[in-house]
């Protein structure tokens, strides 16, 4: 049975391709989707690797057998982490294709696309382009072989990318540290290993390391606390200095201090920012519109310039190539690095959080102390009927006070503020708040759902 095109429209979201397998994400979108990519980077070499999930690697062949009906060469990097493949785009100068669904559970599979030099490939840079193409081959009137076909070649650049990563701090200058990393089945249990044999003084555990991409263990989605308390009962028993929480693909990391409490994306961004403006002073640094107030104030504490930007990796990388900002951090734990070809590294940020706590000589619950100035919400989802009426009427009730839409409605009430927008995928609105005290949190949370659910 021929897989019906519209399904195209259902599974390529605004930044990456994501859905079930296989009545969505199957051998033949897949394919489709190769063709398709092949005909927009028109470059002669494509990257292409996979992360542990069981249909990867059938996916993963099926889209090199579309880019070589072009003529187009492959080089599949086999088994790896979507920061690994960023790093090879941008050494190689060439476009890729991670086979991943990132922390959705094991039915899911999808691809993150990349151009040469690893830039972004967004809904409004390429992906509605790659969408319709790849349609038009279902239907069977897209673009068809050409006589000379590409070939498929295989690297290993584990070896390469963990030289890459830590290059950016001098590792003689960490001091000796107890760290677990909790991979959860996912590819970091290939990465973190092979990074941290560079660093003789560290003692690493890593929890759930097999690649097992039914994730018997817990979900790969660290920014949910439910999956960080494996890793936050660990560091307490064993007495660790730090914890690593890592996605799927092990873009992202979430990070535990010797208590066994978790950080937030914007404390480690805050963090990481001040550590990056050491050496750059008076650069720009980019936040993502819902990380705490407390980011912006370290940056311009530390010489830097921020800039708020739209949530999302392929809107922060086109900010940062047009600001040339050094580095960018957004509160669901990615964090991007000017000299990783501006493309986010859970590994990397790792490694500025080791040189952090080495430097500053004392425990993470400390030193995260200073970053951390107010009471956030977290993130809220409520399910609406028309997000757009909802936050109208909300914008409506809140006039009163500063807003903007330049991702979804922010609003600024002096001493609070929240910003709520739609989901890319689901009929829901997303809120995050943020107070000066937990009780006006709380307080401000209610006022405001009231509102959402009223409309």
């Amino acid at each position: 049975m021929k897989t019906d095109p519209s399904v195209l429209d259902r599974i390529v979201k605004a930044y990456d391709i994501r859905g079930t397998t296989p009545n969505e994400m199957n051998d033949e979108v897949a394919f489709a989707l190769g063709v398709a990519f092949a005909d927009f980077v028109n470059a002669p070499l494509v990257i292409v690797a996979r992360d542990m999930r069981v249909t990867g690697e059938s996916l993963a062949a099926s889209f090199a057998s579309g880019v070589t009906s072009r003529g187009i060469n492959i080089l599949d990097l086999g088994l790896a982490s979507t920061d690994l493949v960023y790093f090879a785009a941008g050494k190689l100068d060439a476009p890729g294709a991670m086979f991943t669904a990132s922390h959705n559970p094991a039915e899911y599979n999808g691809i993150k696309f990349c151009l040469s030099g690893a830039r972004p490939v967004g809904i409004d840079t390429g992906l509605a382009v790659i969408r319709d193409v790849a349609k038009s081959v279902l239907a069977g009137s897209g673009p068809g072989a050409v006589a000379v076909r590409g070939t498929v070649s295989t690297r290993n650049m584990l070896d390469e990318f963990a030289d890459h990563v830590v290059s950016f701090i001098d590792v003689n200058a960490l001091v000796p540290m107890k760290v677990v990393a909790d991979t959860a089945n996912g590819m970091g249990g290939l990465i973190v290993p092979v990074v941290f044999e560079r660093l003789p003084m560290m003692q690493l555990e890593v929890m759930y390391p097999e690649l097992d991409g039914s994730f018997p263990n817990h979900p790969a989605d660290p920014i949910q606390p439910a999956n960080q308390r494996d890793l936050q009962a660990r560091v307490t028993s064993g007495g660790f200095d730090l914890g690593l929480a890592f996605d799927g693909d092990a873009d992202r990391v979430f990070v535990v201090d010797e208590k066994g409490r978790g950080l937030s994306g914007s404390t480690t961004t805050a963090i990481l920012a001040a550590a990056v403006l050491r050496n750059n002073p008076g650069a720009t640094v980019l936040h993502n519109l819902i990380c705490s107030r407390s980011v912006p104030e370290v940056i311009r504490e530390s010489g830097g310039v921020p800039v708020r930007t739209q949530v999302g990796h392929s809107n922060i990388k086109q900010v940062m190539a047009e600001t040339g900002a050094v580095f960018g951090g957004e509160h669901s734990a990615h964090y991007y690095f000017l000299d990783n070809y501006r493309a986010d590294s859970g590994i990397i940020a790792t490694m500025f959080m080791l040189q952090e706590l080495s430097r500053a000589k004392m425990p993470l619950s400390q030193l995260r102390q200073p970053f951390e100035r107010y009471e956030a919400s977290g993130e809220i989802n409520t399910s609406v009927s028309d997000a757009q009426v909802v936050m109208t009427a909300v914008a409506e009730a809140y006039k009163a006070h500063p807003q903007d839409w330049v991702d979804g409605l922010t609003v600024d009430c002096g001493d609070w503020w929240f910003n709520l927008r739609p989901s890319n995928t689901e009929p829901l609105l997303r809120l995050n708040l943020e107070a000066a005290t937990r009780p006006e949190c709380d307080d401000h949370v209610v006022e405001v759902l009231s509102l959402v659910t009223s409309v």
